[in-house]
């Protein structure tokens, strides 16, 4: 049987932890290494229904996308979500592993999933990482030319979204250059910009960042969750290849924060 630390080296030989960004906290969170693994968990957001799935599922390790934790703890009493949610884990016996911006980074990350539902080819880093060819954060490719609008509902629809925020007044009547970045990707606009892209897609846009740029892009906001969705894909495929009899669920719990009317 496999243990906590046989699947963390296989999804870090896949995106090594070095690339992650400094703010970021890859890696096992919380459980022990030598934990033989019964079954894993993959989410986006590890939370208390997530760890309740876990257990009720027979998962005794959560594989998730954004880390459980950013900072470090000083107490574990419960007075807030996350620390309720490490000290539910151990009570457990739940290990919890993060990949998050190493994931991002690495080739045939999450940016590659997305670029790939929208078949993108020629893709380039948007943001390269000097250490590792072809990484880097979020991606620029070419589409066959196709009109804005019916692009855009191609990712609507792609994405799963009921409403997709976009540049009203972006001129470009055809997408032949699209950029993609998953998760908050608002600081790489000038990025995608200075690559000759028609149209950015990612998450987190701001009010400021349409009047700032809207004319010289098309922008468009899938949203956070959505963006990033396709993580959960690339653990499976991790994980197959680490043991394709271990068991290997997607979180029911595991929805989007956010909801619209």
């Amino acid at each position: 049987m496999k243990t906590v630390k046989d699947i963390a080296a296989a999804i870090e030989a896949f995106a090594p932890k070095w690339l992650q960004e400094d703010y970021d906290n890859t890696g096992l969170q919380v459980g022990r290494p030598d934990l033989p693994v019964s079954a894993v968990l993959i989410c986006l957001d590890v939370t208390e229904e997530i760890v309740e799935e876990a257990a009720r599922r027979g998962c005794n390790l959560i594989v998730s996308h954004h880390p459980l934790i950013f900072k470090g703890l000083k107490q574990l009493t419960g007075a807030n979500v996350t620390q309720r949610i490490v000290m539910q884990a151990l009570r457990r016996d739940i290990a919890v592993y993060s990949a998050h911006t190493n994931l991002d980074s690495v080739v045939e990350g999450v940016s590659w999933e997305m670029a790939g539902a929208l078949s993108l080819h020629n893709l380039t880093p948007l943001d390269p990482n000097a250490r590792l060819e072809g990484a880097g954060i979020g991606l620029i490719g070419e589409v066959t030319p196709t009109p804005t609008l019916e692009f855009l509902r191609k990712v609507k629809d792609v994405f799963k979204v009921r409403q997709l925020r976009y540049s009203a007044q972006s001129p470009q009547l055809v997408v032949r250059r699209v950029a993609v970045c998953g998760g908050s990707g608002a600081s790489l606009i000038g990025n995608a910009l200075r690559a000759g892209a028609d149209l950015y897609l990612t998450g987190d846009i701001k009010y400021h960042d349409y009047t700032s740029y809207g004319k010289e892009i098309v922008l468009a906001d899938v949203g956070h969750y959505e963006s990033e969705i396709g993580s959960r894909e690339i653990f499976a495929r991790l994980l197959r290849q680490v043991d394709p009899e271990m068991p290997v669920y997607f979180a029911e719990t595991d929805t989007n924060p956010i909801k619209y009317l």
